[in-house]
């Protein structure tokens, strides 16, 4: 069974950082791209950064310089490091893998950042 297990979330002020942390257990993680999708109420799902499974990363423009995206395949662990955050990245914060062989998406449970003064 494919587990997805994101934490780190929680409240932080304007400018300020966190971390957020998946988890993934059931399939082969370090061949395995994986990213981060984002959605705030209201609004649509956005993918926010993707990392490969040799390691090349993508990241939306909107968090482009401000949010880090980076693995550890010793840990089956995937990690944002999100710097500056901006009122405006409030939201759940979600992690996802796709299996192209079995065209099956993977979602993790989705963890709260909000950031506010």
């Amino acid at each position: 069974e494919v587990q997805l297990v994101e934490s780190g979330g929680g409240l932080v002020q304007p400018g300020g950082s966190l971390r957020l942390s998946c988890l993934a257990s059931g399939f082969t993680f370090s061949r395995s791209g994986m990213s981060w999708v984002r959605q705030a109420p209201g609004k649509e799902r956005e993918l926010v950064a993707t990392i490969g499974g040799r390691g090349s990363t993508s990241y939306a423009d909107s968090v482009k310089g401000r949010f880090t995206i980076s693995r550890d395949n010793a840990k089956n662990t995937v990690y944002l490091q999100m710097n500056s955050l901006k009122p405006e990245d409030t939201a759940v914060y979600y992690c996802y893998s796709r299996n192209p062989i079995l065209r099956m998406d993977y979602w993790g449970q989705g963890t709260q950042v909000t950031v506010s003064s």
